[in-house]
């Protein structure tokens, strides 16, 4: 392993809630303190540790993508960029309910239990009671809190958090991070669905074009990622690589070096894009050090996203609120034509329509169209935007779709947008079918 692996696994596996330093690091592993505060950065990114100012940076528990939506302790006073008044050694544990103490004191703590989080203001026998009661408190307005109080949090564990920010705008924070990773926790990523290094055919830099033959008629595929004795990839060998060539050749003089492969981060999404612009059936998946960890095929990838289109969505991304108000006017019209109004949210600074919901605005009529002709859903291979006029908001759009050429695997399609009988932008784009 490099010595960022090395720094990477020793943060791993050290204990929950344990306080980590780039001078610890460093004297530790014996490296730079350069190197110890990348790897620490990278962590961080990753989700092992939370970085806290004035406090330090602490070893948190790494959430799983089904509890994603739950936050720790130190996520929160990042969130709201509050100050830690006691209670430090708490940082690293989840809380499970917001409580707002806008209510009386008793009634307030019929509410509060274990695991929770109090918001209130400067209201001490609150904090106190909360406290005692196994919830860590979150204090707005800026306000401090009795000393006693916080000697109890140490003792207990329990953060007491501050905040300059009031009740409202804290509460607004924390609900609009939560909401933001409920759309993380939808995004399918390569690692949800690749077949796990387990169950995956692989060749090795030692063998011959005979153990391709070997594989390929016991499992039927012709396209193998080619391994060495540490499991890092080193290619991938396809039938167009063996055909015509000697039994007896080594599989490294034929194979195709230096492959495209992804992470297990990789969102579903990128990975059809490089499969279909490349024209490739299959993409290695590797961890930082480029070991495998698996494979993805094309079929795979189609499948995932025809699953992910008919799911509800928990979190509205900018997508949906641009695509929620498409109205199909095609039966009142006769042409394929959809209507659409420009919302606050789809504005620029100046409040006019933005390049990249134009973008959306044409993709979708694309995708609709092609739906309606082919009952097939698309994969944009590019996109050409000819031109786009300024529209404003509130306005009124009329967009208008019309298949060019449509193919068993490929289309293209053009995309004229009207506003008040005016065309202010058009676009072509070609795509690939998923059938």
């Amino acid at each position: 392993m490099t010595k960022h692996e090395q720094i990477l696994h020793y943060i791993e596996e050290l204990p929950i809630g344990e306080k980590i330093s780039v001078r610890q690091i460093a004297k530790a592993l014996t490296v730079s303190e350069g190197t110890a505060y990348r790897a620490i950065k990278d962590a961080e990114n990753k989700g092992y540790v939370s970085t806290i100012e004035r406090v330090g940076t602490i070893r948190i528990e790494l959430k799983k993508k089904e509890n994603i939506e739950k936050l720790t302790f130190a996520e929160v006073v990042n969130i709201v960029d509050g100050q830690v008044l006691g209670g430090k050694e708490g940082l690293h544990k989840t809380l499970n309910k917001f409580v707002i103490g806008a209510m009386k004191l008793e009634a307030m703590m019929r509410y509060t239990e274990a695991g929770n989080l109090l918001i209130v203001g400067n209201r001490t026998n609150a904090h106190k009671l909360a406290i005692e009661a196994g919830a860590a408190v979150l204090i707005t307005g800026g306000f401090d809190t009795d000393d006693d109080v916080k000697a109890i949090a140490d003792e207990m564990k329990l953060p007491i958090i501050s905040s300059s920010y009031d009740t409202f705008t804290v509460a607004t924070m924390i609900n609009r991070a939560i909401y933001d990773q409920l759309i993380k926790k939808e995004i399918v990523l390569v690692e949800d669905i690749l077949t796990p290094i387990e169950a995956t055919t692989y060749l090795t830099t030692e063998g011959t074009i005979t153990d391709w033959y070997n594989v390929n008629e016991e499992f039927k595929h012709s396209r193998f990622p080619v391994i060495d004795k540490n499991l890092k990839v080193q290619g991938v060998v396809t039938s167009k690589d063996v055909l015509g060539k000697e039994y007896s050749t080594p599989i490294d003089k034929v194979m195709t070096k230096h492959p495209i492969t992804v992470n297990g981060k990789t969102s579903v999404a990128s990975a059809a894009h490089i499969l279909v612009w490349e024209g490739i059936e299959m993409l290695p998946v590797v961890d930082p050090s480029h070991h495998l960890l698996g494979i993805i095929s094309r079929q795979d990838v189609l499948k995932a996203l025809q699953m992910i289109q008919r799911q509800p969505q928990v979190g509205e991304t900018l997508d949906d609120i641009v695509t929620n108000q498409f109205v199909d006017m095609t039966e009142q019209k006769g042409d394929e034509i959809y209507i659409s109004e420009v919302t606050p949210q789809m504005t620029n600074s100046v409040g006019t329509i933005s390049y990249g919901v134009f973008t959306t605005i044409v993709t979708e009529a694309a995708r609709r169209v092609v739906r309606n002709s082919k009952k097939s859903d698309i994969v944009v291979e590019n996109i050409t935007i000819y031109f786009i006029k300024p529209v404003q908001i509130d306005s009124s759009l009329e967009i208008r779709p019309k298949v060019l050429e449509l193919g068993r695997k490929f289309g293209k399609v053009d995309v004229e947008v009207y506003n008040e009988g005016n065309v202010v932008g058009k676009a072509m784009m070609m795509v690939q079918l998923i059938q």
